[in-house]
């Protein structure tokens, strides 16, 4: 029997809200879609070109499943033709879509990027390159391309943010040689290396398990104008201990605890990163240690052992630390409740979690936004859909404005539940309320289109996508080509596969071997040696 949520004053019956025909998001303009281009003898290459008209609208849906109502000839028949590189998609206007249509392309070198955007007669502006170094935040050569054309022109100069955000695609692609060069240019302009610029690069290394490095960087900021203070210190060993480097992050606060003012922030890095790695004994010492500094253990100190013990589901010791919280006068705050209710309600508890609630309550912790969208996660995952639609519309009677999280959680469970109108609609009412999509957002609208093999809703929502700027990342390729494999598209998921391939991503090996399954298993001969050619190119681009 379900508990009651006499706190939550939840309706019994549903409260998810009508699917109803979505005209303003759809009635962006659709560029003319082309075909792949032919300079790579792509075996995938659609023969002839199509188009889109403009304003389609979304109909009701039909036996649970949403569609879109009558478009054009690539809705109707929405074969492989229709699709091209998705790094081409629609733009807003002006001279973005101009260079979006010269970028439609593959390029083999930033050289032939800028080569081509040389000679389209198009004028670099600040605004232009940040747009166009988002759009193609995981394509790093075409990236880098618009980067060093916008440099060369006359009387044009990248702003400091700018050449922050070429240090930060370079790095994520792991093109570390090239980031470093841009770094010691930025270095050459005074002023243009910051504390911003050496956290990206301190990130994008930890993240790469290039741990060493890393600390080399802390160890030679002066050389970039940047001063190794407290908050540097802090920044390197948040970045270690974050990627499971929490002994490289002991072994910095060791070497420069003597020389840098620590704070109660870095010893709550370091009992942090040994909860994460599980290594709970050298928690429990560093926070001795931080009381023998003369700092006072807080809530996030705390809360560290209280995700840890969550990840085991050792809900009892999750107690023990709470009442210890309590006799040593340091209430519990909202991120520490909201963990505690996930897990909970991961684990299944959905009684236990609302009585944590309720617990939240008495003990006057305010809920913020990630809390509810918590809560939403946990009333989605027990099955109590309404309750969780409930909880999200009524959100703001308690102060709280939706944002990100709590619509990426609702969209979630919509899709989970096959809800793919309501879905919809909520991509809609972000936009309405200026909340930017990114791509927790897509994804599990992504998957549900493929999974029903709703390609005209799939190529909807990448057009939307790149009409955020929200650039497409090796996860979200995995996701595409194993669900449309496994649903039988193994044209389209093929396509997907190359175009990571032809952006300068490397497929994850769990990828391919799902992709080459089906395709032996579907007697693909010929399709499954190109493929295998196509994962033999990427790994000679590492």
């Amino acid at each position: 029997m379900q508990p009651k949520l006499t706190i939550l004053k939840l309706f019994k019956k549903s409260l998810a809200p009508v699917p109803h025909q979505i005209n303003r998001l759809l009635a962006r303009d659709l560029s003319t879609i082309t075909q792949f281009p032919h300079t790579h003898d792509s075996p995938f290459s659609p023969e002839s070109p199509s188009r889109l008209t403009r304003d389609p609208k979304l109909s009701d849906p039909e036996n649970g499943i949403f569609f879109i109502s009558p478009l054009a000839n690539w809705v109707d028949n929405p074969t492989l033709k229709n699709f091209k590189s998705i790094s081409a998609e629609s733009g807003t206007g002006g001279d973005i879509d101009k260079v979006k249509g010269i970028l439609k392309r593959y390029f083999p070198s930033e050289d032939a990027v800028v080569k081509a955007l040389d000679e389209s007669g198009i004028n670099a502006t600040n605004d232009l390159v940040s747009q166009l170094l988002e759009r193609f935040s995981n394509q790093w050569i075409t990236a880098l391309g618009v980067f060093i054309w916008a440099k060369n022109q006359t009387g044009y100069v990248h702003t400091p943010r700018l050449y922050d955000l070429v240090v930060d695609i370079l790095g994520k692609c792991k093109k570390f040689g090239i980031m470093w060069k841009v770094v010691d240019e930025m270095n050459e302009l005074n002023g243009h290396v910051s504390f911003s610029t050496m956290s990206i690069v301190v990130r994008r290394l930890a993240s790469s398990g290039m741990y060493k490095d890393a600390i080399d960087v802390l160890r030679g900021l002066e050389k970039y104008r940047v001063k190794k203070d407290t908050v540097a210190l802090n920044m390197v060993m948040h970045a270690l201990a974050k990627q499971g480097g929490a002994k490289d992050a002991y072994s910095v606060f060791l070497e420069f605890k003597d020389s840098i003012t620590l704070d109660s922030y870095s010893f709550n890095i370091l009992i942090h990163g040994y909860c994460e790695a599980r290594m709970l004994d050298d928690a429990r010492k560093t926070m001795e240690e931080m009381e023998k500094h003369g700092f006072r253990p807080d809530a996030s100190s705390y809360t560290c052992f209280i995700k840890a013990y969550c990840k085991q589901k050792d809900f009892r010791n999750v107690e023990v630390i709470l009442n210890e919280m309590g006799e040593k006068g340091c209430e519990p705050d909202v991120i520490a409740y909201s963990i505690y209710i996930r897990a909970l309600g991961k684990a299944r508890k959905i009684n236990e979690a609302l009585e944590v609630y309720e617990n939240m309550n008495k003990n006057s912790c305010k809920p913020d936004a990630k809390f509810f969208s918590t809560l939403i996660y946990v009333l989605g995952r027990s099955g109590r859909l309404n309750d969780a639609w409930y909880v999200f519309e009524d959100m703001e009677n308690h102060g709280v404005s939706r944002d990100l999280w709590t619509y990426n959680a609702m969209i979630y469970h919509a899709c989970a539940n096959r809800q793919g109108n309501s879905a919809l609609k909520l991509l809609e009412r972000m936009e309405e309320n200026s909340c930017k999509p990114d791509l927790e957002t897509y994804q599990p609208l992504l998957k549900m289109c493929c999974k029903m093999k709703d390609m005209k809703v799939l190529k909807f929502l990448l057009s939307h996508m790149f009409n955020n700027n929200v650039s497409i990342d090796l996860s979200t390729y995995a996701l595409l080509i194993r669900e449309l494999a496994e649903s039988g598209k193994l044209e389209h998921a093929c396509f997907f596969f190359q175009d990571a391939v032809l952006n300068g991503i490397v497929p994850m090996d769990r990828t391919y071997e799902i992709l080459l399954k089906e395709l032996g298993q579907n007697n693909m001969v010929e399709m499954k040696g190109k493929i295998e050619k196509l994962m033999l190119q990427a790994k000679e681009q590492i």
